[in-house]
């Protein structure tokens, strides 16, 4: 499976991006799909997953009420809707994929469930 991320930039805090994950392989809709994220000196942390089969999605706190995450089957993709965001989302973000879908609901917050990992894409978000 190879991921390709894009929609990374340079934004105002406040404003909105919009992040894409293009998955390849014939069984995307089958793929849970996560985003992570890294700062300088920090640890990849999670910020959102969508399950494969009933396309729930669950947000890190820090995110909640502000990413919204949805996946287009027909197109192999996920999007990662980012408003209101602040200089602390600034992160290199990365999505991921987990399949076939193994992971139970305390480990989707994981990294090290993921089976593959996207090259990642820089937001950089300025106060």
């Amino acid at each position: 499976v190879q991921l390709q991320a894009s929609g990374g930039g340079l934004v105002q805090a406040g404003g909105s991006l919009r992040l894409s994950c293009a998955a390849s392989g014939p069984a995307f809709s089958r793929y849970g799909m996560g985003w992570f994220r890294q700062a300088p000196g920090k640890d990849r942390e999670f910020v959102a997953c969508i399950r494969a089969t009933t396309s729930n999605t669950y947000y890190a706190d820090s995110v909640k009420g502000r990413f919204t995450l949805s996946r287009d089957n027909a197109k192999n993709t996920v999007y990662l809707q980012m408003n209101s965001l602040k200089p602390e989302d600034t992160a290199v973000y990365y999505c991921a994929v987990d399949t076939p879908p193994s992971l139970i609901l305390s480990e989707i917050r994981f990294a090290r469930g993921y089976d593959y990992w996207g090259q990642g894409t820089l937001v950089t978000v300025s106060s």
